[in-house]
């Protein structure tokens, strides 16, 4: 796991990167092969298990993301490790976490729809499909404290940019003293990036905590091979 590649600079890190892109990758094999629904209690346990597992996954690599911006935490906004598409996309260098509701939104309305027959018989699905009035309460309002929080910290990095004049002249002490802020900033966009994970499959089922990760990393694979597709035939030109 990531705690393996947790030491070393920059290129360390792109290293760590694909390795725990690819462990991804098996856990989401392994995600698939989940029972759909979970339909007994050795099921259940199994699929809770596999959901932590994978929650820890994503905790390894923020661990060893924060300790890589300890050490330079620039090349964490150049992001090398990344392409070109995906650090378009990036807020204070990684995903926006409201991208999550938006998200739990969209795999709930398809799958909604095509359950619809289903569900006016009044038949349960349990998947996504079929959040509860609770549930889609529950996830208006978190996703509200995180736009907040996520304000919040965008307003932080602005006072910090606003104050790049203050580096001219500046001793480098103080320079190191400036970008030591902007270690701060990333924790927390971090801290927020991971708090956000979590809370939303604490609101789910284990079966729906299963579709909603399998969603989340798909996007993410997804956005990733068509950003390297895109790199490669800038190359070739």
């Amino acid at each position: 796991m990531a705690e393996q590649s947790s030491s070393g600079g920059g290129g360390s890190f792109n290293s760590f990167y694909e390795t725990w892109f690819q462990q991804l990758h098996q856990l989401v094999r392994q995600l698939r092969l989940c029972p759909n629904p979970p339909t007994t209690h050795d099921h259940r346990a199994a699929v809770s298990n596999l959901v932590q597992t994978i929650m820890s996954h994503y905790s390894d690599y923020y661990q060893v993301k924060s300790a890589a911006a300890e050490r330079d935490v620039l090349q964490m906004f150049t992001a090398p490790w990344a392409t070109s598409l995906e650090r378009s996309l990036h807020w204070i260098a990684g995903w926006r976490p409201t991208t999550l509701f938006h998200l739990v939104y969209t795999e709930s309305s398809i799958l909604f729809e095509s359950h619809i027959v289903d569900i006016l018989k009044g038949l349960k699905t349990g998947d996504l499909g079929d959040l509860s009035p609770t549930q889609f309460r529950r996830v208006s309002e978190l996703q509200c404290d995180t736009v907040r929080e996520e304000n919040a910290i965008t307003d932080e990095l602005s006072e910090w940019q606003d104050g790049a004049s203050d580096l001219v002249g500046c001793s480098t002490e103080g320079v190191e003293r400036k970008v030591r802020k902007l270690v701060g900033i990333l924790r927390k966009a971090d801290d927020l990036r991971l708090k956000t994970v979590r809370r939303v499959v604490e609101l789910l089922t284990p079966q729906q905590a299963v579709e909603f990760l399998i969603a989340a990393a798909e996007l993410q694979f997804g956005v990733r091979g068509w950003g390297q597709d895109q790199d490669g035939v800038r190359r070739c030109c």
